[in-house]
């Protein structure tokens, strides 16, 4: 009786694994793994923590489904991340950007993207205007591989806005009247990754 008891637990437990469901023993590494994350987020209001808050967190974006949420509804998280990006504005003209500080500033887009993909967070944050603060990255033109790379991680975010068209992704977002030209002054080989179209608030 013992051995058929095993086995059927045994059984019981390969179909709850097949069927996706949470076992007594990956219970409590998910709530220590979600700790984890918590502590991390509540890290990037600690300057003096944020860089290395904002590595591990852009590194388990794509493993934890409800990074988004967590990020935006926690108090001053999408403030420090504004920050991280706004820091960077007196380094792009006369570009002055170093290896280590676009790798900081991309971690922290890497999470706006995360945010901006995310179903639940997008119309929020859209209606927060925040691409607006990405558009000095487009605008930069130096070729240097700290600028090539901001302004990849830049059009990273804003291919999470895209809407998919008939033959091709289209970016939907009101733009300010100046807010053509960051897009028109792209190199053609990213205005193509995807394919990026600006339009103006009157859809024209």
């Amino acid at each position: 009786q013992q051995q058929q008891q095993q086995q059927q637990q045994q059984q019981q437990q390969q179909q709850q694994q097949q069927q996706g469901q949470v076992t007594p023993q990956a219970a409590p590494q998910q709530a220590s793994t979600m700790s984890d994350i918590w502590a991390l987020v509540a890290d990037l209001s600690n300057p003096e923590k944020r860089e290395m808050a904002l590595l591990e967190l852009s590194k388990k974006r794509e493993a934890v489904t409800d990074l988004a949420p967590i990020l935006w509804h926690s108090c001053g998280t999408i403030a420090a991340l504004l920050q991280e990006i706004v820091s960077v504005y007196p380094l792009l003209s006369p570009p002055k950007l170093k290896t280590h500080t676009s790798n900081r500033v991309c971690n922290s887009l890497a999470l706006l993207q995360c945010v901006a993909s995310h179903p639940e967070t997008r119309p929020y944050f859209i209606a927060a205007h925040i691409p607006l603060f990405l558009y000095p990255f487009l605008n930069t033109v130096s070729k240097t591989r700290p600028f090539e790379y901001l302004r990849l991680t830049s059009l990273g975010v804003i291919g999470a806005l895209v809407k998919v068209g008939a033959s091709r992704l289209i970016f939907c977002l009101r733009l300010p009247s100046d807010g053509r030209s960051y897009c028109n002054q792209l190199p053609a080989e990213h205005r193509d990754h995807p394919t990026v179209a600006a339009h103006h608030g009157d859809g024209q």
